[in-house]
């Protein structure tokens, strides 16, 4: 009977468990015999030999961190979020109210009185349109659903909280602050410490060098080498004047949701992959045979293998082989939880205020219009002049109602997963508009397989723009 137990890290630090973990490539001792007989000193010198000087790195991934972060902008949080192989839960804009003071004043701007006054003035203004959002939507909520016979204001709150809050953030900015907490392991840390060191904005590299120092406590040696990376930053400056020199152009028209390309062959891929895994031929001959059979024939095979799997069951990596490639433009705050998808493959461009705004329809039920759009055309006219100065620092003054761009390319797998979460009734209806318009894309072109994502059917992209939104 194997033996299974847990090297904990109430008894172990990381680096030693990491230790314990890769001497058993070598050792038949067991692994908590070998983090018994460890200390850190012998610890840190086998991750200065192997990891450090030998390129092993696969062992710092054994090494597992816990870490928090507070007062951290939404912007910066875009980068320490952006991490592949980590987890994170963050302060939520649905069941926590902000204010004002909870806002980062970016580094940069000490310097500069005038633009600072300008940046404060457009924040102030923001939450002050924020808070009566708050009160004015809720009205608007309690007098369409009121509280039942009997029912305790506090479970009519719980009940309704997310309907005016999810409407409201809208005019939250970039510079409102979050709290989160992050595990990841050493190694992905150093990668994701480069980045922030290497970044354009002072607050994310103080963050980093804190972040640095706070991880140090725990793998001292496993994050000794972490630096900023010139070549990124000489890259990104190559490339942002070779933006800056562009001319060109398309001459289509434009789409908020262009599936740029995607694998005309990728269902026959798929199918010859599941057939491939309990087969005993070259995979060329199960594509070829899937590109032949006829369209019954292929719904039959993947029902087959698809269609007994329950909602919560994952599907298999045979779908994996069928890619898509979209140019989305979404509102910053489909986009805050759009970018939580990390398997996808996410480019998006920096946040500006030139792409428009959304206006949600209970804004305008509500009365609000006027103050709504008041308060984000001051927070566009902030950004810029900010803009004009620094366009990196200007983004903390855009709120989540501005439109942002962003190519994502994703293969049919990963779809599965966000389609399913993101079409659900409790997802906010800007991200619900997002996925449900990439679910029919999707279906467009993979007929075959599309109709096994087992969407709801009493939903469309248009019903959701149509009862939420007044202007998008």
């Amino acid at each position: 009977m194997p033996r299974v137990y847990l090297l904990s890290p109430r008894r172990y630090s990381p680096e030693v468990i990491a230790v314990a973990f890769a001497k058993t490539s070598r050792s038949p001792a067991p692994l908590d015999a070998t983090a018994e007989g460890l200390t850190a000193a012998e610890s840190s010198r086998f991750h200065e030999k192997w990891v450090l000087d030998y390129g092993h790195a696969s062992v710092a991934e054994h090494a597992v961190l816990h870490i928090a972060v507070e007062g951290a902008s939404r912007l910066a949080t875009e980068v320490l979020e952006s991490g592949r192989l980590a987890s994170y839960t963050e302060k939520s804009t649905r069941y926590q109210r902000l204010s004002a003071d909870e806002c980062v004043t970016p580094p940069e701007l000490e310097t500069q009185p005038e633009l600072l006054a300008v940046y404060r003035e457009a924040l102030e203004r923001l939450f002050a349109v924020y808070a009566r959002c708050m009160e004015a939507v809720r009205e608007e909520v309690a007098r369409r659903d009121p509280p039942a016979k009997d029912e305790p204001p506090r479970r009519w709150e719980a009940r309704h909280r997310s309907q005016y809050a999810d409407v409201c953030r809208f005019l939250l900015p970039a510079a409102a602050q979050a709290n989160l907490g992050m595990t990841i392991n050493a190694r992905s840390l150093a990668h994701l410490l480069r980045k922030m060191l290497s970044h354009p904005l002072a607050e994310v590299r103080l963050l980093g060098e804190a972040m640095h120092e706070a991880a140090r406590a725990e793998v001292p040696t496993l994050l000794k080498y972490v630096a900023p990376v010139e070549g990124w930053q000489r890259g990104a400056a190559a490339l942002r004047q070779r933006v800056a020199e562009f001319r060109g152009g398309g001459t289509y028209a434009e789409d908020w949701c262009h599936l740029v390309s995607w694998d005309a062959r990728g269902e026959a891929r798929v199918l010859a992959a599941l057939l491939y895994q309990y087969g005993d031929r070259p995979y060329v001959d199960y594509l070829n045979y899937a590109r032949g059979l006829p369209a019954a024939e292929k719904r039959a095979l993947v029902e087959e293998v698809l269609g007994v799997l329950g909602e919560r069951d994952v599907p298999p990596r045979a779908l994996e082989l069928a890619t898509y490639t979209f140019d989305l433009v979404m509102d910053q705050g489909a986009y805050y939880e759009f970018k939580r998808h990390r398997m996808m493959s996410q480019i998006p461009q920096p946040l500006t205020a030139r792409l428009g705004y959304a206006v949600p329809k209970m804004v305008v039920e509500a009365g609000l219009e006027a103050d709504y759009r008041a308060a984000l055309q001051a927070a566009q006219g902030a950004y810029e002049q900010l803009a004009a100065w620094n366009p990196d620092v200007a983004a903390y003054v855009v709120p989540n109602a501005f439109n942002r761009r962003v190519t994502a390319v994703l293969n049919l797998r990963e779809a599965f997963h966000f389609l399913r979460l993101r079409t659900a009734p409790q997802a906010h209806f800007s991200i619900r508009r997002v996925a449900w318009r990439m679910a029919e894309e999707i279906a467009a072109v993979t007929p075959t397989l599309a109709p096994f994502l087992r969407l709801r059917p009493d939903e469309t992209w248009q019903a959701v723009e149509q009862q939420y939104f007044a202007e998008v």
